[in-house]
């Protein structure tokens, strides 16, 4: 199987996710006040949940450019630390805009499947990887703002659900094949659910949150388990 042909294979779950996930921004938007045509751009130009969501938020509430700036750079500093992962399993054959057009859909889902991929990451594989991905997401915008009101929102909430269900389908396979990877989601886990009900801690924002479960968990679990050199090279 061609490496595109195997990006797309692995794109599936994550397409079917985004459409049903998206859907329910598509609805938010026409409802906030945006038309199809810009409610299919905003997902087209940006393929983010979070980001899409606290945009129009700050959109419909008439906040400023650097309010704008703010808050997207706070929820979406993650996928800084997740580049940086990724491009150590970029084949060396990858160039500089090819980093640049594998960079556009870098999402939670995406770098999960890819990091989980046993084979160095190449430009064919990311884009079969990719192009599903964000047409699921423009897809599922468009038809939610076309469905306009006609769904009540307790629909719109329960398909939000189904972008937690497919990520929980990808991370827990790996954790159960590999005790190292079954400990660092335990403690990325138990420090979300820290930051998140102890009260001391309510002023950290979902996207720092991650930011600092991510670190936490891999520094703990890079001094746990230290990898091989050798197991490096062979892989």
């Amino acid at each position: 199987m061609s490496e595109f042909k195997c990006g797309l294979k692995d794109s599936i779950p994550i397409a079917l996710g985004y459409l049903s996930v998206s859907f329910s921004f598509g609805i938010l938007a026409i409802k906030e006040g945006l038309n199809v045509i810009q409610a299919g751009l905003t997902s087209l130009t940006n393929v983010t949940s979070a980001g899409q969501f606290a945009g129009l938020g700050i959109m419909v509430a008439g906040g400023t450019i650097l309010e704008m700036i703010l808050t997207q750079f706070i929820i979406n500093l993650r996928y800084a630390l997740m580049s940086l992962s990724m491009s150590q399993k970029l084949s060396e054959k990858t160039k500089f805009w090819h980093r640049l057009v594998i960079a556009f859909t870098q999402t939670d889902e995406v770098f999960a499947v890819a990091m989980a991929h046993n084979k160095s990451l190449t430009l064919k594989y990311m884009l079969g990887l990719q192009l599903p991905s964000i047409a699921g997401w423009t897809i599922g915008t468009v038809a939610g703002a076309i469905a306009g009101n006609l769904l009540p929102a307790s629909v719109c909430t329960a398909l939000g659900i189904a972008l937690y269900g497919m990520f929980v389908a990808i991370v827990v396979p790996q954790a159960k094949k590999s005790r190292p990877v079954m400990i660092v989601v335990l403690i990325a886990l138990v420090l979300s659910c820290i930051i998140y009900y102890v009260p001391e801690f309510s002023f950290v924002s979902s996207g720092i949150s991650i930011i600092i479960c991510t670190i936490a968990a891999s520094a703990v679990g890079a001094w746990l388990f230290p990898r091989d050199e050798k197991e490096q090279v062979e892989e």
